[in-house]
């Protein structure tokens, strides 16, 4: 929100309330609180009749500092509110006459004592960002209604990533965004998975600690500061030091949580029905029939919303019309080793059998009168589960345990943006804190069904909405796109984008959701869908099957499904690293490149894993232009190399795009290609690409539950390569030098190969 009228004057019937000094300070067990006036005090009668903010400054864990700040304290919600680490970790505290500080780790904030109002965070004997005169205060619009602000210095050259899925530009710079899940789809600045965190390229990150609505202004108010604001009486901050951006990642992840690890099966391509297309038990049997006569390997089928009646989306019951053996249907599908997915939303229709039964129970949101919350929207009388109340969440998940007993999977659990504030909470929530939080609870209650049916290694969502939180609970997809390669770039933005937010997994809809797509742009979309972290061909009205595009169309999904399968020890590794440290497995290059300016803006290419680099085809005629960082990277297809730091531009056919591998990488290959859940050790092959003399790696190489299956220590002595077997059972494995093109047979725990080609 814009409170400002340029950069001296407020808007109209805008009045703002900004901290002038910390007047008083209190030095607490391991924090400091400050009475922060608004209006400077020169004698006793200044402090009489005027707002003092209330500032509390603490830390959580080791280099990060909450700023909490409260005007009315009797007028703050207490819920919902999300779940955040706090160890209390030992700081240092000093207050004399001239300033307070408080330090964690290397974090330092310190308080100027007079006027005018200065807060600066610093690490390392570097500033990093200040709150400055007229940064922090209490504003009132002109009717009436109370928000708390902050402004935090942008230093120039200063970039600002993140708040969650977004498909515009990666920098956020100079755009104003408000966290506040909309179902708008993918060509609008709204988006399904809001959250409210950002990071810079100065070694720092900002998680506003508020559920609701926080509008950012990233240097789009003042155009050298980035200002964030909430309604209500308190704003909670967290300044989160680096320094690098995957540093910042790690520990904001650490705050609030990192992903469960997706089961290995998750990884294959999934095939759906389509959304409004017609399809029985024959129509699946054919695609699935069409995908083993065409050599092409699957590994889930996804039943999308015609799978229930219509008008009574959602009774969880099958329509028996459409569906009348639904239990052999499954069973015969899990005989052919596929999983199934359902999908589902938090709605109920009124032609529903269940609407009746959730609202005599209280499951169903009320207005304030009482009755139940309905609109036409989307299902004619829908109402709204009220995920607050313990007793609608066990309804709720005892109608998906009947679906998991008869065989289903995982679900699809779409929707969860377009949630009231014009109702009341079975637990008292705030209802505008309870937008956006609500994708939390809907998501996490489903999680945690399939968890205890399945067990946790095995639990898998297909989620659309999220935030703070949400990344727990994987897998979340791009959402509602158009078939068009304009589509195919905005979904892989709001991906990175939202990667930079701790979502280790995601997904998009391979084709585009929204019309037919020329088979050009199916293809090109198949290739990077197959080197997203999930795959899943899915469509709104039309099928999702190759064959149905063209002959080439099934060469190229074949050739794509094969590769992420023979890559899954290496890409599963991945996984691993992103429940373990919060890194996403597809990365934006800044991410992985913070002292190269030129990959600061680069948003139509990633990094898949730490050494895949992919650049996305998004034209007909395979012309591609992408950055390469320093280094001599390898390209994994056919093996040439590429030298950076520089830009290409090529040409590249339908079954091929810019897959580089990273200068040093042993890159750890599966030896099966017809499933992406199998033993990884047995049979696996080391790829070493450009490792430099005397450099050392050590691969591991995970079981399908993510524990080491095997670790392997690669090194390189002139013009000798070594590889030992550390750890894991005596399977065959082999080492392969990929520049020079030379290989060893398995042996049982040390390969040695002498190169026949110097790097």
């Amino acid at each position: 929100m814009k409170f400002k009228d340029g950069y001296w004057r407020m808007r109209p019937g805008v009045r703002g309330d900004y901290a002038t000094a910390a007047h008083d300070v209190t030095a607490l067990d391991g924090s400091l609180r400050i009475l922060a006036p608004t209006r400077e005090i020169t004698r006793r009668g200044n402090t009489i009749d005027g707002p003092v903010l209330r500032v509390d400054l603490s830390s959580p864990m080791p280099d990060v500092i909450r700023v909490r700040t409260v005007h009315f304290a009797g007028s703050v919600p207490d819920s919902p509110a999300f779940a955040v680490r706090d160890d209390r970790p030992e700081v240092k505290i000093a207050v004399d006459a001239g300033e307070a500080a408080l330090t964690s780790g290397d974090l330092t904030v310190r308080v100027r004592r007079d006027a005018p109002w200065e807060m600066t965070f610093s690490a390392g004997g570097r500033e990093l960002t200040r709150s400055a005169g007229k940064s922090l205060g209490a504003m009132r619009d002109p009717a009436d209604r109370h928000f708390m602000a902050e402004q935090l210095r942008l230093s120039a050259g200063e970039l600002v990533y993140g708040l969650g899925e977004r498909f515009g530009p990666l920098v956020r710079n100079g755009q104003s965004v408000d966290i506040w899940n909309e179902d708008g789809g993918t060509s609008s600045e709204m988006a399904y998975k809001n959250v409210p965190f950002y990071l810079t390229n100065r070694g720092y990150g900002v998680f506003v600690n508020h559920p609701g609505r926080v509008s950012f202004e990233v240097g789009s108010e003042t155009v050298s500061r980035v200002q964030f604001s909430a309604e209500g009486h308190d704003l909670e901050y967290l300044i989160i030091h680096g320094p690098t951006p995957a540093d910042i990642l790690r520990r904001y992840t650490a705050l609030t949580g990192r992903p469960a690890l997706p089961p290995a099966w998750s990884f294959g391509l999934w095939l759906s029905t389509s959304f409004t297309t017609d399809y029985d038990e024959a129509t699946v049997t054919s695609f699935v029939d069409g995908m083993a006569a065409r050599d092409l390997p699957l590994s889930v089928f996804h039943f999308d919303c015609f799978w229930m009646r219509q008008f009574r989306w959602c009774d969880f019951a099958w329509d028996p019309e459409v569906f009348p053996d639904p239990e052999g249907m499954l069973r015969r599908l899990k005989e052919r080793g596929l999983r199934v997915c359902l999908w589902i939303n938090p709605y109920i229709g009124q032609a529903s059998e269940l609407f009746e039964e959730g609202a005599a129970a209280g499951h169903l949101l009320r207005r304030p009168d009482g009755t139940v919350w309905q609109d036409d929207h989307w299902q004619a009388g829908r109402a709204l589960v009220d995920f607050t109340s313990p007793a609608a969440r066990a309804w709720y998940a005892g109608k998906l345990r009947a679906l998991l007993d008869m065989g289903v999977d995982a679900f699809k659990t779409d929707f969860g943006e377009r949630i009231p504030t014009d109702v009341v909470y079975a637990d008292g929530s705030d209802p505008e804190r309870m937008h956006n939080y609500y994708s939390l609870i809907y998501n996490q209650t489903v999680h945690d069904v399939l968890a205890e049916r399945r067990g946790p290694g095995e639990a898998v969502l297909f989620a659309r909405s999220a935030t703070v939180g949400g990344q727990r609970l994987p897998v979340h997809w791009g959402g509602d796109c158009e078939s068009t390669f304009e589509a195919m770039a905005e979904s892989l933005r709001g991906g990175l984008s939202l990667g930079l937010g701790g979502f280790g997994f995601w997904s998009h809809d391979i084709g585009g959701f929204e019309g037919l797509p020329d088979p050009a742009v199916f293809k090109r979309w198949v290739a990077f869908g197959l080197l997203s972290s999930h795959s899943r061909l899915h469509g709104s009205g039309s099928y999702r099957v190759p064959w149905l595009f063209d002959e080439e169309s099934v060469e190229v999904l074949r050739a794509f499904t094969k590769l992420k399968a023979r890559l899954m020890p290496y890409l599963y590794g991945a996984a691993v690293q992103a429940t373990a440290e919060g890194l996403p497995m597809m990365r934006a290059m800044h991410l992985e490149f913070p002292g190269d300016r030129a990959c600061d803006h680069l948003d139509a290419q990633y990094l898949l894993g730490p050494d895949l680099l992919v650049a996305p085809v998004l034209s007909a005629d395979g012309e591609v232009s992408y950055y390469v960082p320093e280094g001599v990277w390898t390209r994994l297809l056919d093996g040439e190399t590429v030298t950076g730091p520089g830009w290409r531009s090529e040409r590249h056919g339908f079954d091929s795009l810019p897959l580089l591998v990273r200068p040093g990488a042993v890159i750890a290959t599966g030896a099966r290609d017809d499933r992406p859940d199998y033993d990884y050790a047995d049979g696996v092959t080391l790829d070493v690409y450009q490792l430099g003399d005397g450099a050392t790696r050590t691969v591991t190489v995970p079981a399908p539950d993510g524990a080491p299956a095997a670790v392997f220590k690669v090194s390189r002595q002139g013009d000798r390569l070594h590889a030992r077997r550390l750890d894991g059972p005596p399977a065959p494995w082999t080492l392969r030098h990929a520049g020079a093109r030379t290989t060893a047979a398995p042996a049982a725990d040390h390969i040695e190969i002498t190169l026949s080609v110097k790097e």
